[in-house]
């Protein structure tokens, strides 16, 4: 036996992948084949297998693609897959990794609207933030679609139907064949040219992935993106999914729903505006019959239905009060009175003249000092005595000793 590098299993797989990683063919390749053996796997991954009367191929399409899919594969349906040729190391056995999944019958045309759909998702044209709110009552309604199809016709008898007081402008317009695309442009545009336009509906009936191809063009949902007041959108029955809708501002299953969405609904704006009045009118009767109630009882209360009784209560109080007041103030006017003439004798007792009159003298020097010691004089002094009828001038001619205990 030779002594040849000896690979193992896995590093043998991990070089046939990196050979396939190499070859830029099998990096996004286009495959065409029935669907076998379909599962879709709880966490959103699809696995199957494509096959033709001589090979088969083993596929994996994830769950972030597998959730932009707008038709149910299944086994047995004719499909074209666009992927990437790789190598599932754990058995050994090669695949493809399908990023666009399209029936067999639309494959280039829907694997192309799979590629614009991606770019304008990343450029943000899908956003919901970017989305306009829809005028609640419009005044002025736009609907751009063939004048010629049932669509216009439910359209129109929708908006009649539902809110006749706006205007409908219709703008005829192409909106299946070659040249629908860039008619649907030159109508968005022209709402910037009409006055008063505030919401406009672009729709049209059924029809097939190839005859919707219009609405999936980039001019038309960049027009759509631009235009001056919200769109809405119904284009051919509840399954149809195209770019226009994914750009709108609102979408809608069909053209009668795009109607519906545009627009309120008189009947029961009518019943609504019945129900408020009424419940009005039920409010305001509740109201008086609870302001009759409080009036009632107001007008039961002494003070307003006998009011001249309430105030011979509060005279008869005052009455009253002024007599105690009075006999208050009389008898503080007595006990002053008897107080002052207290006060008033005690003074008349304290008079000199009053003291004089009990038999008592003063005796004042020349110069006015009265004389209150026997040492303020001496023999020879010259003084007045002063009784209670009148004076009399003195000399002093003996000046006794004060006595033992005085001058003690």
């Amino acid at each position: 036996m030779s002594q040849d590098y000896i690979f193992t299993i896995r590093q043998i797989t991990r070089y046939l992948k990196a050979l396939l990683a190499q070859e830029a063919t099998l990096q996004s390749v286009a495959v065409r084949g029935e669907i076998a053996d379909f599962v879709r796997h709880s966490s959103g991954h699809l696995y199957f297998t494509l096959k033709d009367e001589f090979s088969q191929l083993r596929c994996v399409m994830f769950r972030e693609e597998a959730g932009t899919l707008t038709f149910g594969p299944e086994s047995g349906a004719d499909v074209v897959a666009r992927g990437t040729i790789t190598i599932y190391e754990a058995r050994g056995q090669y695949q493809l990794v399908v990023r666009e999944l399209a029936s067999a019958g639309v494959g280039d045309l829907y694997l192309a609207f799979e590629r614009l759909r991606r770019r304008l998702a990343e450029e943000g044209l899908f956003d919901e933030a970017r989305k306009r709110p829809l005028p609640p009552f419009p005044r002025r309604i736009a609907a751009i679609t063939s004048s010629a199809g049932a669509a216009v016709h439910d359209v129109l008898t929708t908006l009649r139907t539902r809110w006749p007081a706006a205007d409908v402008i219709l703008i005829p317009t192409p909106v299946s064949g070659p040249g629908s695309a860039a008619g649907i442009v030159q109508a968005l545009r022209r709402l910037s040219q009409l006055e008063g336009i505030e919401v406009a509906l672009l729709v049209r009936g059924g029809g097939s992935f190839e005859e919707l191809a219009g609405f999936n063009d980039e001019a038309v949902a960049r027009a759509i993106a631009g235009a001056p007041v919200p769109i809405i959108t119904g284009i051919g029955h509840e399954t149809d999914v195209t770019i226009a809708d994914l750009v709108a501002d609102r979408r809608a299953a069909t053209p009668t729903a795009a109607a519906v969405a545009a627009t309120p609904d008189r009947h029961a704006l009518l019943i609504r505006v019945r129900a408020v009045r009424r419940g009005l009118a039920d409010r305001l009767r509740r109201l008086v019959l609870r302001y009759r109630r409080e009036l009632a009882l107001l007008r039961a209360r002494p003070v307003l239905c006998r009011p001249r009784l309430v105030f011979s209560d509060h005279r008869q109080r005052l009455d009253g009060a002024v007599e105690t007041v009075g006999r208050a103030l009389r008898d503080l006017s007595r006990s002053l009175s008897e107080r002052f003439l207290r006060a008033r004798d005690k003074l008349d007792a304290l008079r000199p003249e009053a003291v004089l009159g009990r038999g008592y003298s003063l005796t004042r020097l020349p110069d006015g000092t009265i004389v209150r010691s026997v040492r303020q004089v001496s023999v020879g002094t010259m003084a007045e005595v002063v009784f209670a009828d009148g004076s009399a001038a003195i000399m002093v001619h003996d000046v006794a000793p004060p006595r033992r205990d005085e001058s003690a």
